[in-house]
């Protein structure tokens, strides 16, 4: 009898579990993907193509350093090319898919780097280019939690290949617009090693509708919090890029 009753009640208790987050449970099913995808757009993700401007600004134990690139990219693939300082201008970080290739004015020889290196500060080769979260990580929802004061999934993101930016990402997306608003980059063993947050102050006019496009991204070290580093994103406009302008042949002569 008393066996019984201990079933009874274990069943009572995880059916009124089950029925606290209803929406948890339906979004962790079927919205997951179409969260991926959407938050990839409104940060580069278009498949048609999509050029900007990036001002990096980056503080590192008490110094400073600035530099600008034009970003052209669509799908997979992205070109990076250095505009300022002077001394590294018409320099090139090239993403054809999961490969980056870094070429420099008079060499011919492209060089293989990866999307983990430093760039400039906080800011790795990876996180200028377009995002593709949805290709190159496996989510699965965590929870329901408010940023500031908007409420986001949680998101924990783990990659599907070695050669990618970040091994494991908890990211934040909006309920309501489908914004990545935060990230934190985690260690194989899952410590934060540095987070970064989101805002999207710019409009892209994409298919002739007017979406939000990310307009900040800014990257504090978790040991070091002084170190931050800065991207801010000008002028996106979609455009249609042809394939050629990422062949590596073409990239190098």
């Amino acid at each position: 009898m008393r066996a019984a009753t201990f079933v009874l009640s274990f069943l009572v208790v995880f059916l009124i579990c089950g029925t606290l987050t209803p929406s948890l449970a339906r979004a962790d099913a079927a919205k997951v993907e179409t969260l991926m995808k959407a938050s990839d757009r409104y940060r580069g993700g278009l498949a048609l193509g999509v050029t900007w401007d990036i001002q990096i600004s980056s503080v590192e134990d008490g110094e400073t350093n600035d530099s600008q690139y034009t970003v052209r990219a669509k799908g997979v693939n992205a070109l990076a090319e250095c505009q300022n300082p002077p001394r590294c201008k018409g320099e090139v970080v090239l993403f054809n898919n999961r490969n980056l290739w870094f070429l420099k004015p008079g060499v011919k020889k492209p060089v293989a780097i990866s999307p983990r290196q430093r760039l400039s500060g906080q800011a790795a080769n990876g996180d200028i280019a377009s995002t593709n979260y949805a290709r190159d990580y496996n989510a699965t929802l965590e929870n329901e939690e408010l940023v500031g004061k908007t409420p986001a999934w949680r998101l924990l993101l783990k990659a599907r290949d070695k050669n990618v930016t970040y091994d494991k990402i908890r990211y934040w997306i909006s309920k309501d617009k489908m914004l990545g608003l935060k990230a934190e980059f985690l260690t194989l063993s899952g410590e934060v090693f540095k987070s970064a947050t989101f805002d999207y102050g710019n409009t892209l006019v994409s298919g002739g509708k007017k979406i939000p496009f990310v307009s900040r991204m800014l990257i504090v070290d978790a040991a070091f919090p002084k170190n931050v580093t800065t991207i801010t994103y000008i002028s996106p406009r979609e455009e249609a890029h042809d394939d050629s302008i990422f062949n590596i042949n073409n990239v190098a002569r």
